[in-house]
């Protein structure tokens, strides 16, 4: 062996090839999607080639597919659901307002940030997640198309949360707001709140954080320890975060909210990964940051759960009735 191939295996653990199982400890339901999502001992995800960051055209076409793909796998969730749904445009931001058939929690809103890794999801997904956030949690849900690269690379996104923030804190007040954000709105969720700080704005009352993509410079340990064991995100992100930033340096605050200062006011705050997920380091770390702060927060790691969950296993409904008591006992003392 080279000294300089010597020097790299002793900076850290050489792991032999091997196959990881699925394991007997989770669900049928969730075996059965762990074995679907892979082929010939690869994860079908990791076939899917990534465009540079330059491939604006290339990035363009990929949103096309994924969000044609998005929509679809929403189609069987939404197609009994009922309630009243509009769009909104508040000038340069696009918001879906879905009012379930049934309010529970009323002159409460939700905000939901659909993920993505920050290019895909939008559009029609986005507008259908809405729907289905508002009859799960039984209040108005506020669904935020924001804009996303490659035409609309940082800050876009994270001008149109904040704008659409400011219209709720003055309608209803920000006692009565709670963000819910996956992955990539996990980043948007976690960037909101601090931007709204320093621009002397109101805390919301909570905010859930589903496998968020808080750390675009990918710096945990589970980037590389969960690497092509998560059959849903197989492989790195950051052809994805330099497109977004365009520039902007990786580790800001806003960039990678991970990074942010946290005092001990920040809201209530419910974390969720899994033991395969990519990003498990992203809520593991936060977590810590949060609780080291003062600030009640919950982590709830699933058994072997990939980025974003089993696809309709058991334990992804009890995940969902998790979410929807965490945002319930927000917003308890505003409701009574």
């Amino acid at each position: 062996m080279k000294d300089g191939q010597k020097s790299i295996v002793s900076q850290g653990v050489r792991v032999d090839e091997r196959i990881i199982p699925v394991p007997a400890s989770i669900s049928a339901e969730a075996q059965a999607m762990l074995h679907a999502a892979v082929r010939e001992g690869a994860p079908l995800n990791a076939l899917i080639p990534t465009p540079s960051p330059q491939d604006h055209e290339a990035w363009r076409q990929m949103q096309i597919a994924a969000d044609r793909y998005y929509a679809e796998t929403l189609l069987e969730t939404v197609k009994e659901t009922k309630g009243n749904l509009e769009t909104l445009h508040l000038d340069t931001t696009t918001v879906h307002v879905a009012t379930p058939e049934n309010i529970r929690l009323g002159d409460c809103v939700l905000i939901d940030l659909h993920g993505g890794a920050l290019v895909f999801g939008g559009g029609d997904s986005c507008r259908e997640s809405a729907r289905v956030q508002a009859e799960r949690h039984g209040m108005i849900c506020y669904g935020i198309d924001y804009r996303m690269p490659p035409d609309h690379p940082y800050p876009a996104a994270l001008d149109d949360c904040i704008m659409t923030y400011r219209h709720l804190i003055q309608r209803y007040g920000a006692n009565r707001v709670v963000f819910s954000g996956r992955s990539a709105g996990g980043n948007l969720t976690m960037a909101t709140i601090l931007r709204a700080r320093d621009e002397a704005l109101p805390f919301p009352a909570g905010a859930v954080l589903l496998s968020p993509e808080v750390d675009l410079t990918e710096s945990g340990d589970s980037f590389q320890t969960n690497r092509t064991i998560d059959v849903i995100l197989p492989n790195s992100l950051m052809s994805n975060n330099l497109l977004y930033a365009n520039g902007a340096d990786l580790s800001h605050p806003y960039l990678s909210p991970l990074f942010g200062e946290i005092s001990a006011d920040f809201p209530p705050t419910f974390l969720q990964s899994g033991t395969r997920d990519l990003l498990l380091s992203n809520a593991v770390r936060l977590h810590r940051k949060l609780r080291r702060a003062g600030v009640p927060a919950e982590l709830h790691v699933f058994e072997a759960m990939p980025h974003g969950g089993f696809g309709g296993a058991p334990e992804d409904q009890e995940l969902t009735e998790e979410v929807v008591r965490f945002v319930t006992c927000c917003l308890a003392k505003t409701v009574r």
